[in-house]
C-alpha cells in the first residue's frame, strides 16, 4: 500500500523532481522493478490511498456546505439585488428560449405570485444564457419563487466546495489537506452570501474551477500514459526523443466542455482557460523532460500545444454557441432577426442568418461593456479590484433599515436593521493573503509547481480587471478568488501539519486554531449575511471600516 501525503511537499533528496514540477513518488509495481523504476515510479502520481474514506470525508462536507446554505433559502421573500434581472430572465429563457421584457410592477406582482408582469417582447441581456438556464431549471423544479430562484446557486456553491476539497487533495496527495481547503471555503461569507442570491457568478465559479480540476486529472493521466509507455517498452528513459503523441485526452476534452459552460455564463472566464491552457501545455513539457525527452521536451509547444488547443479552445467555442441553441432555434428574442433584416450582409453570407444573428448581438454586448455607457456610470457599492484581496468595499445585497422598536421583533430601545451583505469571512481572507504571498515564493523559489496553481489562478481571475477600472465593479466579482485562496491556504498550512507520520504538534495546533478562528468569525458575521435582525449598536460592531458601511 503506498504512503499518503498529508503535506503539499515532500522534503526528501529523492524527491527534489517535485520540486522541479516532474514528477511524484509512487509505489512500485512488480513490473516496474524489473526495468529503471527512478523514472517510471517519478513519473506516476502518489495519490493517497483513501477510497472510500477520501469520497466519504469530501461529501460530508459538502453536505455540510449545503445545510448551511440551504436553510431559510426563501427568506427574504423578494429579489434582492440583481435577482431582479437573472430570476425573471431565467424564468424566460427556460420557459421560451430567450429572455423577455417584464412590466415596471413585476418584481411585487412576481412576490404575491403573479406573473403576469411577462410580456412578449425580448430583453436585451448582456451574459450567456447557463446561468439563467440553471435559475430557471430551478424555478421550473419548484415554482417562481425566492427558493426556487435560489436553490440552484445553492447546489452548485456547495458542488464548487466538493470540486475545491477533491482539488487541493490532487495537489496536495492527502485527503486531510483537501478537506481543510473545503471546511475554510464552507464558512467563507462571500461564498455562503453568493450561494444564496440567483445571480450568474456562483455558476461561473463553479464550472470555472471544474475545468481547472479537470487540467489536473489530465496532468496525472498524461504523466502515467508516459509512464505506461516507458514500462511496455522495457525502456530506462525515452533517452532524446520525444516520446507517444497522445491524441486522445479525455480530461482535456472535459476541461474543453466546463470551460465552454464558464464562458456561456460569464465572458471573462477565458482568461482563466487561457492561462490554465499555457500552463497545462508547460506541464506537458515538464513530464517529457522527466521521462528523458531532454531539449525534446519542448516540441510538446508545437505538438502538445495545438492539440490541446482543439480540445480547449475549439470544444469551448462549440460548447459556447450552442448554449445559444434555444435563442438561435427560436424567432422572439432581441435581434434575432439582424440576419433576415441584413442578408447582404458579409457576416450573414459566411455564417448564415441565425449565427449572423448571434454575432451581431455579440458586438452589441461586447459594446454594452466596453461603450461609454457604462463607462459613465457610478454606484454606491463600486469597489477598485485593488482592495479585494483585503475586502476594500463589501457590497450591500439588501437592507432594510430604521426597523422602531417593538416591530419586526425588534427589542429596542435602539432601532434595529436588517441586512444582506456580500461580506468574506475577513480572518480567512486576510489570512489568504499571507498564504498567497508564500505560495509566490514556494512556486518560484522552491519550483513548487503545485503553488502555481492558486497563483496563476489568481491572476487570472484578478488582474483583467485592473483594465476594467473606469466603468463601476464590485467585490462580489472575487467570487472567482476565494477559492484558489482556500486552495493556497490549505497548501501552506499542509506544510506547516508535516507529512505521513512525521507531522509537527504546533503546526497541526496552529492548523486547527486558524480554521476554528474562521468558523467563530463566520458565525459573528452570520447575521449580517442572512438578513438577521440586529440592532443599531450590533450591526456597528460588524462594520469595522467605514468603507465597509
Amino acid at each position: 500500500m503506498s504512503k499518503t501525503r498529508t503535506a503539499s511537499e515532500p522534503t526528501s533528496s529523492r524527491d527534489r523532481s517535485t520540486r522541479e514540477g516532474e514528477g511524484d513518488d509512487h509505489a512500485r509495481t512488480p513490473g516496474e522493478t524489473q526495468v529503471t523504476p527512478t523514472r517510471i515510479t517519478r513519473l506516476r502520481p502518489a495519490l493517497p490511498d483513501d477510497g472510500w474514506m477520501g469520497w466519504a470525508v469530501s461529501l460530508m462536507v459538502t453536505a455540510l456546505a449545503f445545510i448551511l446554505r440551504v436553510v431559510n433559502l426563501g427568506y427574504p421573500n423578494k429579489l434582492v439585488f440583481d435577482e431582479t434581472y437573472y430570476a425573471k430572465d431565467g424564468w424566460s429563457v427556460f420557459q421560451y428560449g430567450y429572455e423577455r421584457a417584464w412590466s415596471d410592477d413585476a418584481n411585487d406582482l412576481i412576490t404575491q405570485g403573479d406573473l403576469s408582469g411577462l410580456q412578449d417582447a425580448p430583453s436585451f441581456v448582456v451574459h450567456p444564457p447557463v446561468g439563467k438556464l440553471l435559475i430557471g431549471l430551478g424555478e421550473w423544479m419548484f415554482g417562481m419563487d425566492a427558493f426556487g430562484w435560489r436553490i440552484m446557486s445553492a447546489i452548485f456553491g456547495s458542488l464548487l466546495i466538493l470540486v475545491i476539497i477533491r482539488m487541493t487533495r490532487r495537489l496536495s496527495r492527502s485527503i486531510l489537506v483537501g478537506a481543510l481547503a473545503g471546511v475554510l471555503l464552507c464558512f467563507d461569507g462571500l461564498h455562503f452570501v453568493m450561494s444564496r442570491i440567483a445571480l450568474l457568478d456562483i455558476f461561473q465559479a463553479f464550472f470555472t474551477l471544474a475545468a481547472v480540476a479537470a487540467l489536473l486529472v489530465d496532468r496525472d493521466w498524461f504523466r502515467n500514459r508516459l509512464a505506461d509507455h516507458l514500462h511496455s517498452n522495457k525502456l530506462q528513459s525515452l533517452d532524446g526523443a520525444f516520446g507517444p503523441v497522445l491524441f486522445w485526452r479525455p480530461w482535456r476534452l472535459v476541461a474543453g466542455v466546463l470551460f465552454g459552460l464558464a464562458c456561456a455564463t460569464k465572458w471573462n472566464s477565458v482568461y482563466v482557460l487561457a492561462a490554465f491552457s499555457v500552463l497545462s501545455v508547460f506541464w506537458d513539457v515538464g513530464a517529457r523532460r522527466l521521462a528523458g525527452a531532454r531539449h525534446r521536451a519542448f516540441l510538446a509547444l508545437l505538438i502538445d500545444a495545438p492539440i490541446a488547443f482543439v480540445y480547449h479552445v475549439i470544444v469551448a467555442v462549440i460548447v459556447y454557441i450552442a448554449s445559444w441553441f434555444r435563442w438561435l432555434t427560436t424567432t422572439g428574442g432581441y435581434a434575432r432577426d439582424w440576419g433576415e433584416q441584413n442578408p447582404d450582409a458579409t457576416i450573414t453570407k459566411v455564417l448564415g442568418k441565425p449565427l449572423a444573428s448571434l454575432w451581431d448581438y455579440h458586438e452589441q454586448i461586447f459594446g454594452f461593456h466596453t461603450g461609454d455607457f457604462i463607462r459613465g456610470q457610478e454606484h454606491t457599492y463600486q469597489s477598485d479590484p485593488i482592495g479585494w484581496l483585503i475586502i476594500g468595499r463589501p457590497i450591500g445585497i439588501d437592507a432594510v433599515n430604521s426597523i422602531a422598536p417593538g416591530a419586526d421583533g425588534c427589542p429596542g430601545p435602539e432601532e434595529c436593521i436588517r441586512v444582506i451583505s456580500a461580506i468574506g469571512t475577513p480572518v480567512l481572507w486576510w489570512g489568504g493573503v499571507a498564504a498567497l504571498i508564500v505560495a509566490v515564493f514556494w512556486w518560484i523559489g522552491n519550483q513548487d509547481w503545485r503553488f502555481g496553481v492558486p497563483i496563476v489562478g489568481l491572476a487570472s481571475v484578478w488582474f483583467p480587471w485592473f483594465s476594467q477600472t473606469d466603468r463601476p465593479l464590485f467585490y462580489f466579482y472575487a467570487i472567482l478568488i476565494i477559492p484558489f485562496t482556500v486552495v493556497a491556504l490549505a497548501l501552506v498550512l499542509g506544510k506547516l501539519i508535516g507529512e505521513g507520520r512525521q507531522t509537527w504538534r504546533p503546526g497541526v495546533i496552529i492548523a486547527g486554531a486558524f480554521t476554528a478562528v474562521v468558523i467563530l468569525n463566520f458565525g459573528f458575521f452570520h447575521p449580517i449575511l442572512t438578513d438577521g435582525l440586529l440592532t443599531q449598536p450590533q450591526w456597528q460592531a460588524r462594520m469595522w471600516f467605514d468603507r465597509w458601511i
